[in-house]
């Protein structure tokens, strides 16, 4: 009976593991504090986000559009299970008005992060595909202004209206988020 009850724990923690992606990684989020500046008075809609290109982003400037915020890592194998359906939702939704951003929280930022972006193809529906959206870098304090990350990946959904509709924590439901797309475009 002792064994069966190690077992169901055992059990019900590594669901716990798996339904919460990755963690947060806080040793990780502790050395992004030096990342850059993020202004203090932002809103997690107006807050400009360092890009890959070496520009900035925000959700604002993405007003009338449907926009899928990713905050993942290149460490985090859930992250990289749900990018090809991110690619797929692009790919699908992209022309009628759904923008993904992809927050990268690796520590070492671009260093890492870009080379990987670019090395790195997806299967989606049987083809090699490379990430199609906009990849951000992410640190503590942005994730601060976002509500706090209690794991990757973590996804947040926002109207087109810039109102901030559904959040996910850990890997995306596929056909869940499909169907809510499917409402939002």
């Amino acid at each position: 009976m002792a064994r069966k009850t190690e077992l169901t724990l055992s059990i019900a923690f590594a669901l716990a593991l798996a339904s919460t992606g990755c963690g947060t990684g806080t040793q990780r989020q502790a050395a992004k504090e030096s990342a850059g500046p993020v202004n203090a008075g932002a809103t997690e809609t107006s807050l400009q986000i360092p890009t890959l290109d070496g520009t900035t982003a925000s959700i604002d400037q993405y007003k009338g559009k449907v926009v899928l915020v990713n905050f993942w890592a290149t460490w985090c194998a859930p992250c990289r299970t749900e990018i090809p359906w991110l690619i797929e939702f692009n790919q699908k939704y992209g022309a009628k008005g759904l923008v993904i951003l992809g927050v990268a929280m690796d520590d070492e930022g671009t260093k890492i992060v870009q080379p990987w972006v670019q090395s790195h193809r997806f299967d989606v529906n049987g083809k090699a595909e490379e990430m199609n959206y906009p990849i951000l870098l992410g640190n503590s304090k942005i994730a601060e202004k976002f509500g706090g990350i209690l794991g990757m990946p973590t996804s947040m959904l926002y109207s087109r209206d810039g109102k901030k509709i559904k959040t996910i924590v850990g890997l995306i439901d596929h056909d869940d988020l499909l169907k809510t797309l499917d409402s939002q475009i």
